[in-house]
């Protein structure tokens, strides 16, 4: 019935309905990317996964579509999707919205910096997909706004950064409340034994998949670094700047102060930029980002946490004017560019100390 459509036949071969199939060709889906190809048909099988994947490889549709494809419209909460951040739980939700067209499932973010009386409502509204953060989750199960008595999918994307953050405990509580039979879906760009531990004792064999082959190379990112004297570093990223004129650019600092100082000075010197970190009211940050999104600002400057849900199309320059501490971190902050096959560049300034 839906052959004229041209509806995507990789899609068709993995298992996906038609119903999901016409909502992404609508999206512009044509083939499935690494993560997707392995884990959707695991997934449909109802088997546990342990997906090592890093950011921008399209892991929301790889587990998204399975699991909204195998919800039952006429029973309650149903999937529960764990993030690192407010931002991210917004995306997440608004990708799985898309991505289940015109079936008509309710996905509903939930996340800290908006009013629990809001969330309340939205929940009373009976959705049958949660995307949110553990903070918020384990307030509004304290207040007993959550029921997870049809839970049947727990997803745990970005493992990696929740733990980082501090919700150790709070996944810990969550899990352990999740007394149904359900299937279980870990995602990380890194796969620590914290990790390993974690997902032994809250999944049941759980099939292994890795697309991130080696973490601390990006293949369609153009990776150099600058070298700076301290006194100059300023100067080097405007000179940088101008000389690169990116369509979009991320400018990394390390702390909340850096970044508000550094984006107050190249606003001072005329440029297009905005900044986004933790001490941001929720409202201030959603506005940000969605002129970011939009290419109303041409650099943002964010800190590490602030740009965990940050998952713009047409990102082309990443630019760490601070070195991380941690190599795992400059993986997820190059991440944010070169998504879904597309190619960008990563520029560090390294500073002669």
């Amino acid at each position: 019935m839906h052959k004229h459509l041209d509806l995507p036949a990789a899609f068709v071969e993995l298992g996906i309905a038609p119903p999901f199939l016409i909502a992404l060709k609508k999206m512009g889906f044509v083939e499935p990317s690494d993560v997707q190809r392995q884990v959707i048909p695991i997934a449909l099988e109802g088997k546990d996964v342990l997906a090592q994947a890093r950011t921008g490889t399209g892991k929301t549709a790889a587990f998204g579509l399975p699991i909204l494809q195998m919800i039952r419209l006429e029973a309650p909460l149903q999937a529960l999707i764990l993030v690192p951040t407010r931002e991210l739980a917004v995306q997440v939700a608004a990708e799985l919205r898309r991505l289940a067209g015109d079936v008509p499932l309710h996905v509903v973010p939930v996340y800290g910096g908006q009013k629990i009386s809001h969330q309340a409502h939205l929940l009373g509204r009976k959705p049958h997909v949660v995307v949110g953060t553990p903070g918020r989750v384990m307030d509004l199960l304290g207040r007993r706004l959550l029921n997870f008595g049809h839970i049947r999918f727990v997803v745990l994307d970005e493992v990696d950064r929740m733990l980082d953050i501090g919700f150790r405990d709070d996944i810990r509580k969550i899990l352990s409340q999740v007394t149904s039979a359900h299937q279980t879906i870990f995602a990380s760009a890194t796969i620590t034994d914290e990790i390993k531990n974690l997902a032994m004792r809250y999944t049941e064999a759980p099939i292994e998949v890795n697309v991130s082959r080696d973490l601390l190379t990006v293949e369609e990112v153009a990776q150099t670094y600058v070298t700076v004297d301290p006194w100059d570093k300023f100067d080097a990223l405007t000179r940088l700047l101008k000389a690169e004129n990116p369509h979009l650019a991320i400018v990394f600092c390390n702390t909340k102060h850096a970044t508000r100082r550094l984006a107050k000075r190249l606003h001072g010197i005329g440029l297009n930029v905005k900044e986004i970190h933790g001490d941001l009211v929720q409202e201030k940050r959603e506005r940000v980002m969605d002129r970011f999104r939009k290419h109303k600002v041409q650099v943002l400057v964010a800190t590490d946490l602030a740009a965990r849900g940050i998952d713009v199309h047409g990102i082309s320059h990443i630019i760490n004017y601070d070195v991380p501490d941690d190599p795992h971190v400059y993986v997820h902050r190059i991440g944010r560019t070169a998504r879904m096959g597309s190619f960008g560049k990563a520029i560090m300034l390294v500073t002669r100390e």
